[in-house]
């Protein structure tokens, strides 16, 4: 979504800067109060401006918001487009939980931003929900097929794969401060995703690639 002082004239550094400023306040506001709970002063305070500053860019909160989601959606989603039935499963299934691991360190805000928007029935996400995310899981959900008929991969439902892995690695994002509590000062540290991303690979590896682990 272009922002509103971008569709009246030509952006300059300074307009683009104020944006991001904008966006970045609108994070931290929306991932802790969710959409509803967030409001347009409180992005304006957050970002050093004030509310008819915020509002020359972006017309209100749901624009706000939109433009988050819309640069949120494409982070999140990119590591799942790069499934590919040509590459070994083993290897894009590794790669895979190791890039959600890698979001759930660093992208914090943005995964309890989705969480936040999924929780209260994704009131302005459903339309892409039920289109770009689904038609992506869709086509790779034919590709954990073709894995399966070629015999690389064992009979899984595609679907219920991928929310698992999506559900495993989001945890050390969404519930970081009970991971961090639960594991105690010794394991709490930045150690512990690559804990986390050993034991995932395990658990998946061993038991969806024919050969290893029980049948």
């Amino acid at each position: 979504m272009t922002p509103r002082a971008g569709r009246t004239q030509r952006r300059t550094r300074i307009q683009e800067a104020k944006e991001e400023l904008i966006l970045e306040a609108a994070l931290d506001v929306f991932s802790a109060n969710g959409f509803r709970g967030a409001t347009v002063d409180q992005i304006a305070e957050a970002a050093g401006m004030s509310k008819p500053n915020v509002l020359y860019y972006f017309r209100s909160k749901e624009a706000v918001f939109a433009a988050l989601v819309a640069r949120v959606m494409d982070i999140w989603l990119d590591p799942l487009r790069v499934f590919d039935v040509e590459k070994d499963p083993a290897a894009e299934i590794r790669s895979y939980i190791r890039r959600k691991l890698e979001m759930a360190r660093d992208y914090p805000r943005e995964s309890r931003l989705f969480a936040n928007e999924v929780l209260q029935g994704a009131p302005n996400t459903e339309s892409f929900l039920k289109g770009e995310l689904k038609d992506l899981v869709d086509e790779k959900a034919k590709v954990i097929r073709a894995w399966q008929a070629a015999g690389k991969l064992r009979k899984v439902d595609p679907y219920h794969l991928i929310f698992s892995i999506w559900a495993t690695t989001q945890h050390y994002a969404d519930f970081d401060v009970q991971v961090r509590a639960v594991l105690g000062e010794g394991l709490s540290g930045e150690g512990r995703f690559e804990d986390a991303a050993r034991y995932l690979e395990a658990l998946f590896i061993n038991g969806l690639i024919p050969g290893k682990g029980a049948a």
